[in-house]
């Protein structure tokens, strides 16, 4: 079913595309020449898109192929001990059901380290009620100022007794096989770390259904992509798992991004270690459910990863041997996080002032077609592949129409904002138990 699904996608793009290039005179209509050149130049970047999501939707269905054929992670005689670690500040609402779902994992040889960052409400004390041991699991609370969320879990890995580190955001759940699907593939000692997949738990209301495709699509295809081409460049907050002694040799988790799970995993990755992907392992978390919640959360996602990306941007420009990995994996970054945004917002603009001076012409509405037509494509390739929602894939529409271009607004406005160099603080989302 993936690969027919792949096959039919080629198909209806290459379908699709050969009208439009053939219907390519809409552009000889304008006179000014710098019009001209910026349409070539919008079609030129259709091309490199269109191949881009079919190269994704390839790798992603690679991996799954690689996985089947080459994989045989199944081993009952390990059990090393894996410390799972929730930080937690502020996470009444969702801490419990956090707790039971870490309880209920089927993987036994677990220490679980609750730790509350200064709270002003009753985390620590709902906490506090799970604290002692469950079947080979144990379970210790503890509580320090607050300082963030960096320090918090560097506060508990100095505590830990795990040789692997599992971190989980205190208001996400768990699928019950998590730890046990992740924890095999460090019997590898190439790999440094393993991302799991994440979904949206609150499924809403139109702003979080249209997030729970892109978790969907953008974040869990794209990252089995990377984990085929081993370039999975973030362990997301809500479900990683690291080796120990690696997060100790790189100094733990900073303090100076607000995208600390990126910037570890880059430090991880410059020691050339491997990051995996086990779509599997799930964790569904509460995603912001208005708009205004979901402009500040990714105001603060893309501040973070370019902060990341300037500590390591001596990797743009500086190729020795050895780091050529690391290189690319920062170069992909940078086009996917600072790049994308800018193009998009910058088309945006142009659309507005084509159509305001000349009128709407028929090439944007075939460039924005075969740009739904993939975002369709890659949804219902993707929702196939997990047994999703065939439903989901219907927001594809709405998505290209709106929901990316205001994000991407939101992100040129914080790459701006972090060049130069204007203050912020965390921004914590209030939750509402959506998990």
């Amino acid at each position: 079913m993936k690969i027919v699904a792949f096959v039919l996608a080629v198909i209806i793009t290459a379908i699709f595309g050969t009208y439009f290039f053939v219907d390519m005179t809409h552009i000889l209509v304008f006179e000014n020449e710098f019009t001209k050149g910026v349409m070539v130049g919008l079609v030129f970047f259709t091309i490199f898109n269109i191949i881009r999501y079919l190269l994704f939707i390839l790798f992603s269905l690679l991996k799954i192929m690689q996985k089947t054929v080459d994989y045989d992670l199944d081993d009952p005689d390990y059990r090393p001990k894996v410390t799972i670690i929730v930080p937690a500040y502020n996470e009444d609402v969702t801490i419990s059901t956090t707790i039971k779902s870490i309880l209920n994992q089927t993987y036994s040889n677990l220490e679980i380290i609750i730790i509350d960052d200064g709270s002003s409400d009753d985390t620590y004390k709902i906490s506090k009620k799970f604290e002692g041991k469950y079947k080979g699991k144990t379970i210790r609370v503890l509580t320090k100022k607050n300082g963030g969320k960096s320090r918090a879990l560097n506060f508990a890995i100095e505590r830990s007794k795990g040789e692997f580190i599992m971190c989980v955001d205190a208001d996400s759940k768990l699928k019950e096989d998590a730890v046990a699907l992740m924890v095999r593939y460090f019997k590898n000692p190439e790999i440094g770390a393993v991302a799991g997949s994440v979904f949206v738990s609150n499924r809403v209301n139109i702003i979080t259904k249209l997030q729970a495709l892109e978790y969907i699509e953008g974040l869990n295809m794209a990252r089995n992509a990377q984990a085929f081409l081993k370039m999975v460049n973030i362990i997301p907050g809500p479900i990683g798992m690291f080796r120990k002694k690696e997060i100790l040799e790189v100094g733990g988790y900073m303090h100076d991004t607000y995208a600390e799970d990126a910037d570890l995993t880059l430090r991880i990755i410059k020691k050339n270690f491997k990051i995996e992907f086990e779509p599997d392992a799930i964790a569904w978390t509460e995603a912001p459910d208005n708009l205004l919640d979901l402009i500040k959360q990714r105001y603060r996602w893309t501040r973070g990863i370019v902060q990341a990306i300037r500590k390591h941007s001596d990797s743009l420009f500086k190729f020795e041997k050895g780091s050529y990995h690391f290189n690319i994996i920062i170069w992909y970054m940078f086009f996917e996080s600072v790049f994308l945004p800018f193009l998009d917002f910058f088309t945006i603009v142009f659309i507005l002032y084509i159509f305001i001076a000349q009128g709407l012409n028929p090439v944007f509405f075939y460039l924005w077609s075969l740009f739904t037509l993939m975002e369709i494509v890659a949804a219902l390739y993707t929702v196939l592949m997990i047994n999703e929602k065939k439903r989901c894939a219907l927001y594809s529409l709405l998505y290209r129409l709106y929901f990316s271009g205001v994000l991407n607004i939101a992100k040129v406005f914080s790459i701006v904002e972090e060049f130069f160099q204007i203050e912020m603080s965390w921004g914590k989302l209030n939750r509402k138990g959506g998990i």
